[in-house]
């Protein structure tokens, strides 16, 4: 995985390395600068309430979620029920891919 910023987008589902979260998902709601970014996951960290987190202290998927991603650029949030909605149907698509033998990037 590249560490670099060019991988992050808002929207997008990535994995915590670091702290006290480590291992659980979250989607990017907003970028501080090139090396902070806002994570929400819609149950333990709400929209109102995002971490700020270090790029290098979370790992990102290829799975962008649109449906957050247009919330937050069109009407600049986005609800709870959508973090939670795009965390399961990414780990669904993980479950299909893992029954198929297809996990490449996990």
């Amino acid at each position: 995985m590249s560490k670099g910023t060019s991988t992050i987008e808002i929207g997008q589902i990535v994995r915590v390395k670091k702290g006290r979260e480590k291992g659980k998902l979250a989607v990017i709601i907003g970028k501080l600068s090139e090396r902070f970014v806002l994570l929400a996951d819609g149950d333990k960290r709400k929209y109102d309430s995002p971490k700020k987190k270090n790029v290098q202290h979370i790992e990102p998927t290829d799975f962008i979620s649109e449906e957050v991603r247009m919330s937050l650029l069109e009407t600049k949030r986005v609800s709870n029920g959508k973090l939670r909605f795009a965390i399961a149907k990414y780990e669904e698509k993980l479950e299909t891919l893992e029954e198929k033998g297809d996990v490449h990037d996990v």
